[in-house]
Parts: C-alpha cells; structure tokens; sequence
C-alpha cells in the first residue's frame, strides 16, 4: 500500500512539473509567429543535416570505391552546398529562438515585477525580499537559457533522432536492431537520475536564493554591522550559507555527470557493436562501404542526439523548478481587492473617517491584537493626535487607513462610506503619509519629491521643497536638484530625508495627511521651521499624527490615547491631564525622566 501511494505521488509530481512548464506557453503564445518561422528553420536544418549521410555514400561508393575525380568533385560540392543551407538555416534558427528566450524572460520578469508590487503587504511578511528578487533575476535568466537554447537543443535532437532511425531503418535494418538494443538501458538512466536532479534543481535554486539574501540583508545594514564590530561573524554565516549551496549544487551536478556518462557510455558501446557487426558485412560484401558510412554518420547522430537530450533533461529540469517559483509568486493573489462594480470616487467624499468596533490581528501574529473593538472619529479638517507607549496600535491604525491591511472584523468609513468599496488606489490618492523613517529611492532630489505627484513641474517641486523648508539645503548639494542622493538616500542627514518627504507629502496635497512623529529627526531651529510648513498644509485638511512630543500634541484639536490596540481615552491636553492616568504618565516620562 506504502508502495503504491509513492508511486501515485510521483506520478502526481511530474504531472505537476509537465503543467508547471506549460505554463511558459502563455508567454510563448503572442509571439507564435516567430516560434513557427523558428520551427520551419529547426526542421529544414534537421533534414538538411540528414541529407549530409547520402553526401557521405555517394563520397565513398561513387568517389573513393570507383576512383572517380569527377563523382568525388560531385559528392564533396553536394556536401559542401548542404553545409552552406545547413548554416544559413542555424543562424536563422538560433535568431529567432534566443529571440524568443530574451523576449519571454523580459515578459516573465515584468509580469512578476507587476504581480508582486500590487501584492499585500502581509506577503511580504512571507517572503524574503531576496527570494523573489532571486526569482526576478536569477530564475528569469535560467528561464531565458532554456527557451532560447536548451529548448532547440531538446527539439532539435528529437528531430534529429527520429529521422536518424528512419534512416537507419532504410539503410539497414539489422545494424539497426543492434543499435535500439541500447535504446531500454539508456532509458533507465534517465528515468531514475531525472527525478533526483529534478529535485536537487528546486532545492539548489532555493538556497541561492538564501545565499542572496543573507548577502543584501548585511550589506542593507552594514553601518549597524561594521558598529558592533560582526564583520567577521557575518562572514563566517555568509560562508556557510554559500557551503550549503554549493553542496547541493555539486550534488546536483554529480547527479547530471553520472546520466550524461552513463548515456554516452550505451550508446556508443553500441555503435561500437555494430561497426564490429558492419564491418564484417563490408568484408563479406553483404553491403558496400557507403551504406556503412552512411549508416556510421547516422548512428552517430542518434548516439548524440540522445546525449544531447539526456543533457538537456536536466536543462529542463532546472526550468521546471525556476518556472514553479516564479509561478508560486505569479498565483499568489493579493488579499486587499477593489470592488468589482463601479465604486464611488473616493475624492468626491468628505475627509472624515469613523473606525466602527474595529478588530484587528497581524498575520504574523494572530494571537495578539493590534486593535481590539476600537471606536474612533476623526472630523474632517480636524487635527488628532495619537499617543501611547510602543505596541499601542498607533502605526495600525495608518496601515488599515490606508487598506494595506483590512480588520477582522468592525467598519472604517470614508465620509459613511466603507473604505472597502472603494477603488484601493483612488482611495490611497486621498491620503499623504511622513513616516517617522522616509523612505528615499536611489535618484535625485527632483525624483524623489515629485513621487508625490508625477505631473507636477520643476517649478512645483522648487514650491514644495521651499514650504517644506528644504529648498536651501538642496541648493547647497554638489547638482542642486538633480543632485544623487545614492540608495535609500544616505548622502543625507536624518532631518534633511525628513524635508524631503514633507515636500512630497505637500506636492502630493492630499485631503487626508498621516504623520507618523514627522518631525523626529528634526533639530529644534528646522523643527520650527517644519512645523509651521505642516501648519500651513494643515489647513482645511483632516490630519491624523503619531506623536510623543508636547510641541505636536499642543496644537492638536483631540488626543485620543491607545493602549494594547484600545481606545482609552480622548480629548484636550487639559481634558486628559485630568482624567486620563496613562496620558498623565507619558507626559511625566517625557518632560521628568527623572
């Protein structure tokens, strides 16, 4: 019984690695008429190369058997003609088809890269930014030798082959049988190696992608790294991790070697046979030494042709476990959806927003609750400020404003409408977030704050920088504007990232803004400055800010204080020093340390 579900198994497995790798023909499909032209190309070329066994017995029966310049000269013109169509009909082979393989990689890629940007973000609590960074570039590429190569050489060889039998069959059928003798032990080989370098493909594909991970996660924090001195404990763990991947990878590779040897080894012990068998019917004069050539030639295709594809069955096994990664990534469907009918348009509603009984658990952590039966409105035009020790639940309340997670269970309600019927990106268009650490991508100054509006002009971004305080510091780098700012904008100090994305946060001029402790990194003279630009882009604006520092918290309209994902309490600053024990404590704990 045992036996027989691993059987079911396995055969289940390679029915699911055959899907898995029809899969790219979706991808193949808009560009079928290049794929057919490649086709024409591989069975000309093929037909072409057969034709070189009849060039050959017309060399020896015509030319060399009857001494015959003139047939000779005929023979070796045929095989000379032969060979100028066989290399015309190669380059146009190779052409279309790496064309295709580059062409298919750049689809995949894009397609991945599209998928995987509109994803929640629980998935990439999942999912190591590595791994699919390694799915992006590394599998895409794998994939890209495949169906540009390996593919052809596959198809190619099976042409090849199956015309090399006819035409032994045709030539001689005795010399034929003794060459298909082989055919049962070379099928062996490919069968029980075939699973285990199937196998060994996913996991040596797998642990690159640790090895690349493990590598941008150190080098993303190598300040933190290189501060604690772990230089050499990050090299002792990268160094492992690179062991582990190469044990599988040479696993792997023994694996291949041992079904390529054992391929060549039949094949030609067999070819070796029949030469033997062959040679004793040329002495014999049961056939000439032309039909022997001819059949040698033949042989020699069928034996290299399935050399070939015993080495690309591993090719292609590899392309099956690339192609289930990538396609892992490409079925994996985003949990927060826009409605299906027409929505209302987020921007005709009003900014006020009522969070209705609201409960909430990370994925990562189901057992603990970021918000628990939480009730909260927030007026349109109206500041409120959230306080409350770390875990309080302060930075989910922006995650769900935002949609990129939804509750439980409880409402939030854009102006009385759900926040989930509506379009997720118009929805999102309404709000502008400073988080406490800005994020900054790897190009200049103007990038970066006019991310906050594609269409806005030089003059926009210059307006926004200068509200935003930023314009004088900006004209001070080495390019001004156009100015680099390197990865994740380390070329600037903490406050001058902070300006930065205030700028964007007012190019972008939301009716909802989210500021999580924006002025943080400030020093006290551009905390001032900041902080009447957020007055000022304030106005007439619902804004919700997380704070600890009394300078946000004073200007505040409310201040509701959370705890454990609950409301405790809200109000004024005079309301809740009165009646509010944690407010009381937080504010102690800030202006008395002591």
């Amino acid at each position: 019984m045992h036996t027989d579900k691993s059987k079911t198994t396995d055969t289940n497995q390679s029915r699911k690695k055959l899907s898995i790798l029809l899969e790219l023909t979706h991808f193949v499909r808009p560009y079928l008429g290049r794929a057919i032209m490649a086709a024409a190309a591989l069975i000309i070329t093929a037909g072409l190369t057969l034709s070189i066994g009849q060039g050959v017995r017309l060399l020896i029966d015509q030319g060399f058997a009857q001494q015959s310049i003139e047939q000779l000269k005929h023979a070796v013109q045929f095989i000379l003609l032969i060979t100028v169509l066989i290399s015309i009909g190669t380059y146009a082979r190779f052409y279309l088809v790496s064309w295709i393989g580059e062409r298919v990689s750049a689809d995949i890629r894009l397609a991945v890269f599209n998928h995987v940007i509109s994803l929640h973000p629980s998935f990439f609590e999942t999912t190591k930014s590595g791994d699919i960074m390694s799915r992006l570039t590394t599998d895409t590429t794998l994939l890209q030798s495949i169906i540009g190569s390996s593919l052809s050489m596959a198809i190619r060889s099976a042409l090849m082959l199956i015309g090399a039998l006819f035409m032994l069959f045709a030539t001689n059928i005795k010399l034929t049988l003794i060459v298909l003798c082989a055919v049962p032990f070379i099928l062996i080989p490919i069968l029980v190696y075939g699973r285990k370098v199937r196998a060994l493909s996913r996991k040596s594909q797998d642990s690159m992608s640790d090895v690349g991970s493990y590598a941008g996660e150190a080098i993303e924090h190598i300040k933190t790294v290189q501060s604690y001195t772990q230089e050499a404990q990050e090299m002792q763990s990268f160094q492992a991790e690179v062991e582990q991947a190469f044990t599988i990878g040479r696993r792997r590779i023994q694996q291949r070697a041992t079904l390529i040897a054992g391929v060549i080894i039949i094949v030609f012990g067999a070819i070796t046979g029949m030469l033997w068998v062959g040679g004793s019917d040329v002495i014999s004069g049961h056939m000439s030494g032309g039909d022997l050539g001819a059949f040698v030639f033949y042989a020699i295709l069928v034996a290299s042709s399935l050399a070939t594809i015993s080495e690309v069955i591993g090719e292609l096994q590899r392309a099956a476990g690339a192609t289930e990664r990538l396609i892992e990534i490409l079925q994996a469907s985003s949990l927060i959806q826009s409605p299906n009918a027409t929505p209302v348009k987020a921007g005709t509603l009003a900014a006020q927003i009522m969070m209705k009984n609201v409960n909430f658990h990370y994925p990562s952590r189901p057992n603990q609750a970021a918000a628990d039966s939480l009730s909260l409105t927030i007026e349109q035009g109206k500041v409120l400020a959230l306080v409350g020790p770390s875990g309080a639940g302060k930075s989910t309340l922006f995650e769900l404003l935002q949609r990129f997670y939804d509750p439980q269970s409880g409402q939030i309600l854009l102006d009385n409408v759900d926040i989930r019927d509506l379009c997720v990106q118009d929805l999102r268009q309404q709000m502008a977030i400073v988080p406490q650490q800005p994020t900054l991508f790897s190009s200049n100054v103007m990038h970066n704050i006019r991310y906050g509006n594609e269409q806005a002009s030089d003059e926009q971004v210059i307006e926004a920088a200068k509200k935003a305080h930023a314009h004088e510091f900006i004209m001070a780098l080495p390019d001004g504007y156009n100015s680099f700012l390197g990865e994740r904008g380390v070329r600037l100090s903490g406050g001058q990232k902070q300006r930065i994305a205030i700028a964007r946060a007012i190019l972008k001029d939301p009716h909802i803004l989210l500021l999580d402790e924006a002025t943080s990194a400030l020093d006290s003279e551009s905390e001032y400055h900041v902080q009447q630009a957020l007055e000022t882009l304030m106005h007439n604006r619902t804004t919700i800010i997380i704070a600890h520092r009394l300078s946000t918290i004073q200007h505040a309209d409310r201040i509701a204080v959370l705890d454990s994902g609950q409301l405790i309490e809200i109000g004024s600053h005079d309301h809740l020093m009165q009646s509010c024990e944690l407010y009381q404590r937080l504010v102690k704990l800030q202006f008395n340390p002591a």
